[in-house]
């Protein structure tokens, strides 16, 4: 492959000399050889710049098919995510390569899809990768070279062995370091006013976010270690259980239904957003419920989660040392489009509840599924009245 790459440098050096081939907007260097070579409108001509562009797009695929691994390997270390080490259903890191799209996508934007522009990038980050690459050799073989023959020291990603050509193998990596430390400082230097600043200040940058990803990770682990964790209390406390209401209907049975199977002290909430409304769901409640207690939360400026976080840092005022158990509803709809369509609350009261002491969260799906009737038409049905379709004996 490498006598391949030189001798395809020289060739395409030498022809671009001779036919006098300038770099322009216009038209590549390739497609101006092409045209020099083969004349206008030849087959070979199309044929040369259809196989151009099939070797960058497999140029491209491999950025897809190595930086999701190389993504989940520093993720894995804590400098990334953890997201990034997780596989979708087909085997894939699918979070490194959707990052990986993303950001290709807001480069190209940004750099309006001009060559000229992203070339000094790439060439900055291939060589420093080079050199980065070379320069950890060098260490890794005076690691190896300080080992005594036969001895065997196991090193973060595989055992290192002692190799008696440590010395002349070292050279050649120093070497290679040296040569594309150069290139990447004059690419740096020649290209930095056309886009090459953009790497020289991103990648400090990026350095230095992954390091605070590390220590956010190394910070997490200490305060959940067990060392200075709390023993479990052995101290029964008293829990109040409260149902969220935003109607009464089917989903309120299904939670009214949970929260007694708890056998602790409950009672309803409804946040009062709508005068209106909120009469009609007392009426609801004594009509269709006919037990427990709705506590109605004014909120006359339309907040939800407020007058809830509110309520709640109430009734852990009367009670200390109790929990408060929330139970909420969440309508489940069979295809995305459909659920998109329904408000989700429970993500909101989520979110407003997650940084609330002694406050447990529960989720209460109820599903509404598709059903065809007798006659053959779509209809929504509930899981109450789909198991007591079900259940009824044929007529």
């Amino acid at each position: 492959m490498s006598s391949i790459l030189i001798l395809m440098f020289l060739g395409v050096t030498f022809i671009a000399n001779q036919v006098h081939a300038v770099p322009s907007e216009v038209e590549t260097v390739i497609s101006q050889m092409g045209h020099a070579i083969y004349g206008e409108n030849s087959i070979f001509h199309l044929l040369l710049l259809a196989g151009t562009a099939l070797i960058l797009l497999m140029a491209a695929n491999t950025s897809y098919a190595d930086f999701p691994r190389l993504a989940a390997l520093q993720a894995g270390d804590g400098f990334l995510p953890r997201q990034l080490t997780f596989r979708g259903g087909r085997l894939v890191f699918s979070w490194g390569i959707v990052a990986l799209s993303f950001f290709a996508i807001i480069l190209v934007i940004i750099a309006d899809a001009r060559t000229t522009a992203l070339i000094p990038l790439y060439a900055v980050g291939v060589f420093l990768s080079f050199t980065l690459s070379q320069a950890g050799m060098v260490i890794h073989l005076r690691r190896v070279g300080k080992l005594k023959p036969g001895e065997v020291v196991q090193g973060l990603e595989a055992p290192m062995h002692y190799d008696p050509r440590w010395r002349l193998k070292m050279t050649i990596s120093a070497i290679g370091a040296i040569c594309t430390g150069i290139v990447m400082l004059v690419f740096a230097i020649t290209k930095f006013a056309t886009g090459a600043w953009f790497v020289v200040i991103i990648i400090p940058t990026l350095v230095l976010i992954f390091f605070r990803i590390h220590r956010h990770y190394k910070d997490v682990a200490k305060a959940l270690s067990w060392e200075i964790s709390a023993k479990p209390d052995t101290m029964k406390r008293n829990v109040q259980t409260l149902i969220l209401v935003d109607d009464v209907h089917a989903e309120t049975v299904r939670m009214v239904n949970v929260a007694k199977a708890l056998s602790e002290d409950w009672h309803a909430v409804h946040i009062g957003v709508k005068p209106e409304k909120t009469a009609l769901v007392q009426e609801k409640w004594q009509k269709r419920i006919g037990e427990g207690r709705l506590h109605v939360i004014d909120s006359p400026y339309r907040l939800l989660a407020e007058p809830l976080r509110e309520y709640i840092l109430s009734l852990q005022a009367r009670d200390p040392e109790c929990y408060i158990h929330v139970i909420m509803g969440h309508l489940v709809m069979d295809t995305y489009w459909e659920q998109a369509l329904h408000q989700n609350t429970a993500v909101i009261f989520n979110l407003a509840l997650a940084g609330l002491e002694r406050v447990v969260v529960t989720t209460v799906p109820y599903q509404i599924h598709h059903h065809t009737d007798e006659g053959g038409h779509d209809m929504l049905v509930g899981e109450e009245e789909e198991r007591a379709a079900t259940s009824r004996p044929a007529q």
